[in-house]
C-alpha cells in the first residue's frame, strides 16, 4: 500500500481511553494508614480494590499519572480463556491437574466479569462471543489437532473447524466456545466509582519509589510521602520492587499493535487469532454507532522492532486484504510481559515475604488474568484458601521450558547491551528534520534526539536507568524503549513504563 493511499492516522490513539469520560482523583500530599496499599491504577489494581473493599478492608490505591492510561487502556479486551496454543503445552509441563486448574481459573474470572455487568447494569458492550484460533499453514494443522485432544482431555466446550466466517483462507480453526469481549474502560470506570463511594482512596500522579519491607510494609512514594499498610500489592505490570534481581531476569517485554478498522464489508462477529507468526486478532466494536473491526498483531520484543511504524502497515494490509477498509480511526499498540513457563506471577514477591504480593506475566491475556489475580491476591490478604493459588505462585521453577527460556531470554540482553555499548552513532541532533528521533553523536557521546513538529528538539541519554542498557527510539509511538527488560520513556525521559522508576538523564548533565 502506498502512502498516498495509506489510511493511518497520524498519532497513535486508543479508542477505549478517547471515548471514556473517567473520574480524577488528587496527588496524595501526606502520610497515610490502610490495610492495604495497591500500586498500580489498571484493571488488577482496581479489581483488587474492588474486591477488599467490599470485604470490609481500608484501601489506598497510587497511580504514578491517571488511571488505565497503562496496558489495560490499550488491551483489544476479549473476555477468553483461550489464550492463543497454550492446553497442550501446560499439560505436557505442569500436568492434566493443574492444566485444568489454570483453565477453572480464567473461565470464573470471565464469570466474574459477565455476572457483575449483568448484576449492576455496567453498561460497557459486554457481548458473548466465541473465540477461535486458527492456521493458514498446512505444517500448523497438526498443532490444532492437538490443542483440540488437550480441550477434550480437559473437558472445554470445543469445535474443530475447517472455514471461518471471514474470508481467510484457513487450514484449520479451533474455537471454544461461549468467551466475551467488552469495553474495558466503561467496566472499570464503574469499579473505580464504587471503591470511592466504599470508602477506598485513590491517588492520581503519586508514583511509588520503594518498599520497605517488613512486618507493616511500607511505601514511599517520590514526593516523599509515605504509605504504612498491613499488606502490599504491586500491580504494576512489571514489578518494580525487584531488590533480588527475581523479576527481570524471568519477564521477557512485547509490544503488540491494534488498528480500529471501519470495514468496507460487514463483519460477521466472533474473536479470531492466528496461531502464525506474524499474529493477527479480529473482534468486532461499535465505535459512535457504527460496527468495525479491532485488527491486531505483529508482536515483538520491546526496544527490537525495526522501524515500528511499519508493524501498523503490516496491519493495515492484512486489512484491507481481508475486509476492505473505508477508514482507520484509531491505532495503538500495548506492552505486556511473558513468564519464563507462559503461566503468570501472582502471589507472595518473594517465597518468604508474605505481605508484598505481586501480578506480573500476563502474555497479553489480562482481563481474565487481571480479574484472576485480583482474586488469588484478595484471598491471600483475607486468609482464605484458593484452589489456584499454587499454579500461579511466583516461586515456582519448572525445569524443563524455565531452564531454556531463561538462557535464551537473557543470552539477547546480554547481546543488546553489548550492541547498546558498542553502537557508534554517525548521525548528530542537526540531521534531523521536524518529527522525527534517532540516536545521535552529541558532544562526543550517545544520545537520544527528538525534534518536535515545532522544530523544537529534545535530547535524553540513551542510558537505561534500570539496568544499563541503552534504549532504542520507537517511531511508531515517538518514544525510547529497551530492548532488555522493556523500560519506556517520552521524548523528555519520563518513565512511561517500567522496571525503571527513575527518568532518563539530561545528555549535558
Amino acid at each position: 500500500m502506498s502512502n498516498q493511499e495509506q489510511k493511518l492516522p497520524d498519532s497513535p490513539e486508543s479508542y477505549w481511553r478517547n471515548s471514556t469520560d473517567l473520574p480524577s482523583f488528587e496527588e496524595l500530599s501526606e502520610d497515610v494508614k490502610t490495610d492495604v496499599a495497591i500500586i498500580g491504577g489498571g484493571m488488577t489494581g482496581l479489581t483488587t480494590a474492588y474486591l477488599l473493599t467490599k470485604k470490609g478492608y481500608s484501601v489506598v490505591l497510587i497511580e504514578s499519572g491517571r488511571i488505565l492510561d497503562g496496558t489495560t487502556g490499550y488491551t483489544t479486551a476479549k473476555i477468553t480463556a483461550q489464550h492463543d496454543l497454550i492446553y497442550d503445552e501446560l499439560i505436557g509441563h505442569i500436568g492434566m491437574p493443574n492444566a485444568r486448574l489454570y483453565y477453572e481459573a480464567n473461565l470464573k474470572a470471565l464469570s466474574f466479569i459477565k455476572n457483575l455487568v449483568l448484576e449492576q447494569k455496567i453498561p460497557c458492550d459486554f457481548e458473548e462471543q466465541d473465540a477461535c484460533i486458527y492456521t493458514t499453514e498446512e505444517q500448523s494443522v497438526q498443532k490444532l489437532r492437538k490443542e483440540y485432544e488437550a480441550y477434550q482431555k480437559l473437558g472445554i466446550d470445543r469445535e474443530f473447524i475447517k472455514d471461518l466466517p471471514v474470508p481467510i483462507d484457513v487450514k484449520a480453526g479451533l474455537v471454544m466456545k461461549n468467551q466475551a469481549q467488552f469495553h474495558p474502560l466503561h467496566y472499570l470506570k464503574y469499579l473505580a466509582e464504587a471503591v470511592r463511594e466504599a470508602g477506598g482512596k485513590i491517588y492520581e500522579n503519586t508514583a511509588s519509589k520503594e518498599i520497605k519491607e517488613g512486618d507493616r510494609p511500607k511505601v514511599l512514594t517520590r514526593s516523599g510521602h509515605q504509605i504504612f499498610s498491613d499488606y502490599v500489592t504491586c500491580c504494576t505490570h512489571f514489578p518494580f520492587h525487584d531488590k533480588k534481581g527475581f523479576y527481570f531476569a524471568r519477564l521477557e517485554p512485547s509490544r503488540s499493535y491494534v488498528l480500529a478498522v471501519k470495514p468496507k464489508t460487514p463483519y460477521p462477529g466472533g474473536m479470531y487469532l492466528s496461531i502464525d507468526q506474524p499474529s493477527r486478532s479480529l473482534r468486532s466494536v461499535t465505535i459512535d454507532g457504527e460496527k468495525m473491526v479491532l485488527v491486531g498483531g505483529e508482536s515483538h520484543k520491546t526496544g527490537q522492532g525495526e522501524d515500528t511504524i511499519k508493524h501498523y502497515q503490516a496491519l493495515e494490509s492484512f486489512a484491507e486484504g481481508v475486509l476492505g477498509i473505508e477508514s482507520i480511526p484509531y491505532r495503538w499498540s500495548a506492552q505486556d510481559l511473558i513468564t519464563l513457563d507462559k503461566i503468570p506471577y501472582i502471589g507472595p514477591i518473594y517465597p518468604k515475604e508474605k505481605r508484598i504480593l505481586v501480578a506480573t506475566g500476563y502474555r497479553k491475556w489480562g482481563m481474565t488474568t487481571s480479574t484472576l489475580a485480583a482474586q488469588l491476591m484478595t484471598d491471600h490478604i483475607a486468609g482464605e484458601d484458593n484452589p489456584y493459588q499454587a499454579v500461579f505462585q511466583p516461586a515456582r521453577f519448572h525445569p524443563d521450558p524455565s531452564i531454556k527460556k531463561a538462557i535464551s531470554y537473557n543470552a539477547d540482553v546480554a547481546k543488546h547491551f553489548a550492541e547498546g555499548k558498542l553502537e557508534q552513532p554517525i548521525r548528530k541532533p542537526e540531521d534531523l528534520v521536524n518529527g522525527e528521533g534517532a540516536v545521535v553523536s552529541h558532544a562526543g557521546k550517545r544520545a537520544g534526539a527528538y525534534r518536535d513538529e515545532k522544530g523544537e528538539l529534545h535530547l535524553v541519554d540513551t542510558t537505561c536507568t534500570h539496568m544499563g542498557c541503552e534504549v532504542e527510539w520507537n517511531d511508531g509511538e515517538k518514544t525510547w524503549d529497551c530492548p532488555c527488560h522493556g523500560s519506556r520513556f517520552s521524548i523528555d525521559g519520563d518513565v512511561i513504563e517500567g522496571p525503571a522508576v527513575e527518568p532518563l538523564k539530561d545528555p549535558e548533565s
